[in-house]
């Protein structure tokens, strides 16, 4: 009977991950223990599976994606009330998006076992811009844009070769500087890696009717940044701003 009540969940083994910090920044890896606690049967998991996942917006509503995925073990047997912790490191892969505005990013851990309702835990991260990327935010604030908003979009076609289903945008009005009175907003959207940060650009000019209708108020381009700094950003996204508003 307990393997029964354990097959719907009833008694089952439970799984607890614990991060050594919750605050991350992409391309960095985090410590965790894995605790599995035995049910009141023996039960027999296939894998003891790692997701890292977010959300994003299509046009029929929000969607679960994974980041990443990985397996810790294979072929685990839990006996009754059985303790075991297993330490794990859990990268952070480039292209997690960075948790502002309304956007979450978080692990589930996942017992594998047949016939069971999986047992599974969910931690929430903080992830943090990388240096590349926040100095991207601090180059656009020195050139008078504040922040307006971020968001997970989906990106069916691939246009920005991330290799996932979606990409993160970023949204910036002009209040200051010398491009108050000249644009709308300036869209950003990041592709990053090990040794580069692409940014592409998106530039809506301020025009009237007309031009909105016939999209001619867009601009796109692109940049490259390597390094993180400021003032080099601010320069090379100023030119490229420039040279398309």
């Amino acid at each position: 009977m307990k393997k029964v009540l354990a097959s719907v969940g009833i008694g089952s083994a439970t799984v607890d991950t614990v991060l050594s910090s919750t605050t991350v920044t992409p391309g960095e890896t985090v410590d965790a223990e894995v605790h599995v606690s035995g049910g009141s049967a023996e039960q027999e998991v296939g894998a003891i599976r790692f997701e890292l996942e977010t959300r994003y917006a299509t046009e029929e509503g929000y969607r679960e994606t994974d980041v990443d995925r990985f397996t810790l073990t294979e072929g685990l047997t839990v006996e009754p009330d059985q303790e075991e912790t297993r330490s794990v490191q859990i990268e952070i892969p480039y292209g997690t998006p960075a948790t502002l505005g309304n956007i979450d990013v978080w692990v589930e851990t996942e017992l594998d076992i047949d016939w069971a309702v999986d047992p599974e835990d969910k931690d929430y991260l903080d992830v943090q811009p990388t240096p590349r990327l926040q100095a991207v935010f601090d180059a656009m604030e020195e050139l008078g844009f504040s922040f307006r908003s971020a968001e997970c979009e989906a990106d069916p076609y691939g246009r920005y070769g991330s290799g996932h289903r979606f990409v993160q945008e970023f949204e910036f009005r002009p209040q200051s500087g010398p491009f108050r009175g000249d644009l709308d907003e300036v869209e950003l959207v990041a592709r990053e890696s090990a040794d580069e940060l692409t940014l592409f650009v998106e530039i809506d000019r301020r025009g009237g009717l007309l031009s909105e209708m016939a999209e001619t108020d867009e601009s796109k381009t692109s940049l490259t940044v390597r390094d993180a700094d400021v003032a080099t950003v601010r320069d090379d996204l100023e030119r490229a701003i420039e040279r398309h508003a």
